[in-house]
């Protein structure tokens, strides 16, 4: 399908991240074409795509729906027989290929994450081979699909268990992190030998686009890996209702994942979900005060706060609470905020507007029921979707900050006094996805890694993501996992072989 584009009005002036977009070397990576089928589709209609600090229109993208949607849907039924009848070292040598050229494009892909997506430059970059190096661990996973041998229990049995391809997946994925969420899901569907459907957020179309081009060029067969970009209900609509979607992952908000869980079930899909969290950041008295604030910086500010591991509510024992806040508070008065282009920026703009109002109120709503904003020198407010980074004390568990994910550069502070407390604070909430706990006490270490109630837990460290590890929560935070062999698992069915009558 073609069309003629249109376009809102443009700024005045050309703005930084129009600028950086002129320079790019792949032209095609701003050519807003959604890939179906192995065709590059221009749509009916065209979805302006915005520089979140600014304001400003810095591309158009084809709007896709459910036509759309079940054209992918057919071409990649039609794609999986070839697809999972490839070895799985040819497979994993086109993942590789995609790596490399998401490598060779990383500075290209960082300027395209940062335009769209809000987070400074430096941040972009270390998502790019982040995102790549989900493709390269899953190319290595995917020759290791190991089954198992059985004892058998009957004579003259033999007795296997397969894992084989469950057939086409569908992803949809978030705006905070528009390269890696897409690597982590669609390199464990191919790797395992399934064709993948990818729904990118609306905010952020350019950069799954941009993959898209690159795992073209890198081999993947047409209709094996396709990206269409449009409305959230015109989209899933048939990924949910059609029998043909074998597997469905999701990453974003709870709301959103109860409601898709619920659209799987009509024809009970395979559903992965990587749901909201609502960490805990515990530090008791016995840990090295420098080392404590400085995992707190890392857990809180990454991403602007717009990341759902971060550190939401921090957990200071009483007697280094003070001591805390105050060098917790001249950690945050350091930090930068501009947009991501600029080299000296550490917080760029919220992504949605929604988000930074959520974060506003939260702060309004603190404030009334007593918490204490800490005094520190920031920069003057640049937009609407800025948030300057923000530190409040005293907080209770009766403010909203304390009872809902801050997806944002706002840092709840909470004084505690005894471990068997803070355990029961820290886990008097539906959300399990991660936890944090610096303390010098390896005996507290072993008891809290048990009793803390979250899918993944740092020790003494606000670092540990990345291919190797099963990512995912409890609770409402999500069933299933991602990266990993697990990860792989979530595209596989196990099959049962009992091969009878082996004496006659």
């Amino acid at each position: 399908m073609t069309f003629q584009r249109t376009r809102g009005k443009s700024s005045p002036s050309m703005g930084l991240a129009t600028q950086h977009l002129k320079n790019l070397r792949r032209r095609d990576f701003l050519a807003g074409e959604a890939l179906v089928d192995g065709q590059w589709m221009t749509g009916g209609e065209r979805d302006r795509v915005i520089d979140p600090a600014t304001g400003e229109e810095i591309a158009d993208v084809a709007r896709c729906g459910a036509a759309e949607m079940e054209l992918a849907i057919a071409a990649a039924e039609r794609s999986f027989p070839a697809w999972r009848g490839l070895l799985p070292a040819r497979r994993a040598a086109i993942l590789r290929s995609w790596a490399s050229l998401i490598l060779e494009h990383a500075e290209e892909l960082a300027v395209l994450v940062t335009s769209e997506q809000g987070k400074p430059l430096a941040e972009a970059r270390h998502e790019i081979a982040y995102g790549a190096g989900f493709l390269e661990w899953f190319a290595a996973e995917g020759e290791r699909a190991y089954g198992e041998t059985i004892p058998s229990h009957k004579f003259g049995s033999q007795l296997q268990v397969r894992m084989q391809p469950i057939g086409v997946a569908a992803a949809i994925t978030p705006w905070n992190f528009p390269v890696a969420m897409i690597t982590r899901k669609a390199g464990a569907a191919l790797a395992a030998g399934c064709p993948i459907i990818v729904k990118p957020a609306p905010e952020t179309p350019l950069s799954a686009l941009a993959l898209a081009r690159l795992a073209e060029q890198a081999g993947l067969p047409p209709g094996v890996f396709q990206v269409l970009v449009g409305s959230p209900i015109e989209l899933t609509g048939p990924m949910l209702s059609d029998t043909r979607v074998r597997a469905l992952s999701f990453t974003g908000s709870t709301e959103v994942g109860r409601l898709l869980l619920e659209g799987a079930a009509q024809s009970v899909k395979k559903v992965s979900l990587e749901l909201g969290g609502h960490a805990p950041f515990l530090v008791f008295d016995d840990v090295d005060l420098e080392k404590a604030v400085k995992g707190a910086m890392a857990a809180k500010f990454a991403t602007s706060g717009q990341d759902c591991l971060a550190a939401n509510r921090i957990y200071v024992q009483r007697g280094i609470y003070s001591a805390f806040v105050d060098a917790f508070a001249t950690a945050v008065a350091q930090l930068r905020v501009g947009h991501g282009l600029e080299p000296t920026t550490d917080i760029g703009p919220m992504t949605k507007l929604s988000v930074a109002n959520k974060c506003r109120s939260q702060i309004d709503d603190a404030i009334k029921r007593g918490a204490r904003v800490v005094p520190a020198k920031q920069a003057a407010t640049l937009g609407p979707n800025f948030v300057p980074p923000t530190l409040l004390s005293d907080v209770t568990e009766v403010m909203l900050i304390a009872r809902e994910e801050t997806f944002g550069p706002v840092a709840a502070v909470l004084p505690f006094d005894s471990e068997e407390e803070v355990v029961a604070r820290a886990n008097a909430s539906e959300m399990g996805l991660a936890g944090y706990v610096y303390t010098d006490s390896l005996r507290r270490a072993l008891r809290l890694s048990e009793q803390i109630e979250c899918g993944m837990l740092g020790i003494n460290t606000a670092s540990f993501t990345g291919p190797p590890i099963p990512f995912g929560g409890w609770k409402q935070s999500g069933l299933g996992r991602e990266g990993s062999r697990h990860g792989l698992a979530e595209y596989m069915e196990l099959k049962y072989v009992c091969f009878g009558d082996l004496e006659a």
